[in-house]
């Protein structure tokens, strides 16, 4: 009987939201995950975003069934008396059940096997192209390969981060550190870091490190207002060389794209050597030291400075495409500043996200992420899975009036251009203050 239970509101809910007074509601139970939060796998930065209010949505999302016997231990003792379930997020667990039921969130085929036996044999081949091979062709031939394999090499990293590719544990971090640290260069830890934030509050303008570029890009004239980003913690400042830079983005982006990498080995520095509290921190460093000696005696084997030159652009411009691709999945979408709010969590993912339509045979270009809505909404979801369940997620879209954007890879870059064209024309006209930018971006935004 309700007279036995205790309740809170959901605004004082929303009181236990700083670091050491943390509470969420699930399914309209009330935890406190003040302690926990430091040690939780998806990173503290999660529950930050989240704490204050109900998160079932993004629980379900990212937590397979045998988690929530965990969560007893956190239980406060209270309810939440004004606990409400829209019908979209009624139709998204619903969703999210029958999937369950069904097993798809553990058939995964063979996709990580095939991926890391292409991926084995493509390092081979591009050994056995400078090793053994004299000719210029070959050796730009292997550069390109190279830049295939980093981005093959990094949806294994991807997928292994958000569910057990392997037959264990073990093997999965085995799997992320030989994938991702070894043979990209790029911290696995720091993916998460980042990559969990993105999830959680995709698309947020101050809380999404993935839109959080400036001074070299801004999706939105919001930043020139000098925005403080709640994930770095620092301020995003608008200065005159910001503004001289993202005035003429829309004609840099793909050229940034290209050294793209060199900013992804910089963050990953930074974070190894940081005082922030990184988990697998020595298993970490030892996977980038061991990229940042093969690579550089790879390219050591080439003839000349000339081929070794060509080397690096060939591989960087090639895996450049992966960067573009992730790119086109947000920047044209819909923006919002502020934290996430976990009673519309399918609302947001919907708004923040793009589909690229391809045909089957192109989803291994892909690593499945073209189906970016799909993969927001149940990241747990292996990638072989994700166009089998696109039309249910369309359907769902269609019946609560939400955006469903599938474009081709063509429309999907004019669309970013577009919005990055937008900003820049904006960053370019020093008379207008930034208010009367934001009006003409509310008429003219699309989505």
């Amino acid at each position: 009987m309700e007279g036995e239970k205790k309740y809170i509101t959901a605004e004082e809910l929303k009181r236990h939201n700083k670091p050491g007074d943390l509470w969420i509601s699930i399914q309209g139970k009330v935890y406190n995950v003040s302690d926990w939060a430091k040690q939780h796998p998806g990173g503290e930065v999660i529950i930050l975003n989240l704490a204050g209010q109900d998160v079932t949505d993004a629980f379900i999302a990212y937590h397979p069934g045998s988690a929530w016997q965990y969560l007893d231990k956190f239980f406060t003792g209270y309810y939440l008396r004004d606990f409400k379930v829209s019908e979209v997020s009624r139709d998204y667990r619903k969703l999210a059940n029958e999937f369950s039921k069904l097993g798809l969130f553990d058939k995964k085929g063979h996709v990580a096997v095939c991926s890391l036996t292409s991926v084995a044999v493509m390092f081979l081949v591009v050994l056995y192209g400078v090793l053994s091979c004299t000719s210029v062709w070959a050796h730009l031939g292997s550069a390109m390969l190279l830049g295939l394999l980093w981005m093959q090499s990094a949806y294994v990293g991807h997928d292994s981060g958000h569910y057990q590719v392997m037959s264990s544990r073990g093997y999965n971090k085995v799997s992320q550190l030989l994938t991702g640290n070894c043979l990209t260069g790029i911290s696995i830890a720091w993916w998460k870091w980042t990559h969990n934030a993105h999830h959680i509050a995709c698309n947020s303008l101050d809380h999404d490190p993935d839109l959080q570029h400036m001074p070299v890009f801004a999706v939105s004239s919001r930043f020139f207002d000098s925005m403080k980003s709640v994930f770095y913690g620092r301020t995003l400042q608008f200065d005159p060389v910001a503004r001289f830079l993202i005035s003429y983005q829309h004609w840099t982006f793909y050229p940034v794209m290209v050294g793209a990498r060199i900013n992804l080995y910089l963050q990953t520095f930074l974070l190894l050597l940081s005082k922030r509290q990184v988990p697998d921190r020595a298993l970490n460093i030892l996977g980038i030291l061991v990229f940042w000696i093969w690579f550089p005696l790879l390219i050591s084997c080439l003839p000349n400075w000339q081929e070794r030159i060509m080397f690096v652009l060939a591989s960087f411009t090639v895996t450049s495409l992966q960067h573009i691709q992730f790119c086109l999945n947000h920047f044209a979408a819909n923006v919002y500043v502020g934290p996430p709010n976990g009673n519309d969590w399918f609302e947001k993912q919907t708004g923040g996200t793009i589909d690229i339509a391809c045909s089957t045979w192109m989803d291994w270009f892909f690593g499945g992420l073209q189906f970016q809505l799909e993969h927001h909404l149940f990241p747990r979801l292996p990638r072989c899975q994700l166009r089998k369940i696109s039309p249910l997620v369309k359907d769902l879209c269609k019946k609560h009036n939400l955006p469903y954007r599938s474009l081709s890879f063509w429309e999907a870059n004019q669309w970013t251009i577009r919005t990055l064209r937008t900003a820049a024309l904006q960053a370019r006209d020093l008379t207008n203050p930034v208010a009367q930018n934001l009006l003409w971006e509310a008429v003219n935004t699309h989505g």
